[in-house]
């Protein structure tokens, strides 16, 4: 399910095509930071959904599965690398609460807004509602803040705070660390005109409470998020953004980490500004 605030839906492009892949994994011990491989965790998939609903595209619900279409353009199967590459220009000149803002106004200043609004669109400040509030008034385009607004705060109720382990006001209880990041991967420009774009962000995100004895640890999670952009006040701002799940790698044999490290490693490890 799709929400705008109102505009008319668009359809995300689907992903897929994965090899097969046959992978032994070792048996291991239930302790829920350093033991058995998790799946994705009920909270981990609500907030997918928040950081889905965050821009809109769903209420809490489980994001929309992509489809399996796995056909290529031509017979060339090797990755095309050219649309993340780095280009030696610098398409953000400044920040705007803290936001990166100014993004040149080119497919390249249009794809380095998609990543770095998906970093702040899922990051906690999001269950804040004055921080909430100032994100959206920097990335979405003036005319659909008011809706956006109202859409989130529906959808940051008390209920889903303590879902995800936090105090039904949204602060972190005592002893705890709250996690929600989302990293972008990689960017894929679908469209592009003078004053729109479309732009689909492949990320990874983390989500959960870090500390002893947490219901609720730090699992990880793979999304793609697409945003049409409209250039608008002299920057490039939302309109509409659609998530879907995946792709998602063979989950390696790392072991999780102890909950004071991912704790610690929360606290020290900022985040940074994406421009390609």
């Amino acid at each position: 399910m799709n929400l705008d605030d109102g505009a008319s839906g668009g359809g995300d492009e689907q992903y897929g095509g994965v090899g097969q892949t046959r992978t032994r994994l070792p048996e291991r011990g239930g302790d829920v930071y350093g033991g058995a491989r998790r799946g994705r965790s009920s909270s981990r998939s609500l907030v997918t959904v928040v950081g889905v609903v965050v821009l809109l595209i769903a209420a809490i619900a489980f994001a929309n599965r992509g489809g399996g279409d796995s056909s290529s353009d031509s017979g060339d199967n090797k990755p095309n690398t050219s649309a993340t590459a780095a280009s030696g220009s610098r398409p953000v000149k400044s920040k705007s609460a803290d936001i990166p803002s100014d993004f040149a106004h080119d497919q390249q200043g249009a794809a380095s807004a998609a990543a770095n609004y998906a970093v702040v669109l899922g990051s906690a400040d999001m269950f804040d509602k004055r921080s909430r509030d100032g994100i959206l008034k920097t990335v979405i385009a003036p005319s659909r803040v008011a809706g956006f607004e109202v859409t989130l705060d529906k959808a940051y109720t008390p209920e889903f705070n303590q879902k995800v382990g936090l105090n039904e006001d949204g602060t972190t209880p005592q002893g705890y660390t709250f996690v929600s990041r989302t990293t972008p991967i990689g960017t894929k420009l679908t469209a592009f005109s003078a004053g729109k774009a479309t732009v689909a962000v492949w990320c990874s995100g983390l989500l959960g409470l870090a500390g002893q004895n947490s219901t609720n640890p730090v699992t990880s999670s793979w999304f793609t998020i697409t945003m049409q952009l409209q250039w608008t006040s002299g920057d490039w701002k939302i309109v509409q953004h659609s998530q879907t799940e995946g792709p998602s790698p063979v989950p390696g044999d790392d072991r999780a980490s102890s909950a004071d490290d991912m704790a610690q490693a929360v606290e020290e490890y900022g985040g940074f500004t994406y421009a390609r």
